[in-house]
């Protein structure tokens, strides 16, 4: 059972970056199977920017094999009734500062 969907934007960006980093594919799939078993994350390298009843979304930082560093954002929505995970966004660090708040916004207003 498949508990992850992407938004059209995130699997841009991901296509993108792993040109970059060929690695990213296989990094996603590692970090998938963590939030799996914690669905908020575990330990410093997650946090929640946005809790409600329904989804809480959460920053990542995601370990790419191909950086040897973990530079890599990675948003996600975990929807709690369903428990189901929509990756929202993925961005290199270097090349951007912050995550895209207008897409989270704009994500949450179709889910709550």
């Amino acid at each position: 059972m498949n508990n992850f969907n992407q938004l059209a934007e995130f699997q841009k960006e991901l296509k993108k970056l792993s040109q970059k980093y060929p690695s990213l594919y296989e990094d996603l799939k590692r970090i998938e199977e963590i939030i799996i078993k914690y669905p908020t994350g575990i330990g410093k390298n997650f946090v929640i920017i946005h809790h409600s009843e329904i989804v809480d979304i959460i920053k990542a930082r995601l370990a790419c094999r191909s950086l040897k560093d973990r530079s890599v954002r990675l948003i996600y929505a975990y929807h709690k009734n369903k428990i189901e995970f929509i990756h929202i966004e993925l961005y290199f660090k270097g090349d951007k500062e912050n995550e895209n708040r207008e897409r989270i916004i704009q994500y949450l207003r179709g889910v709550e």
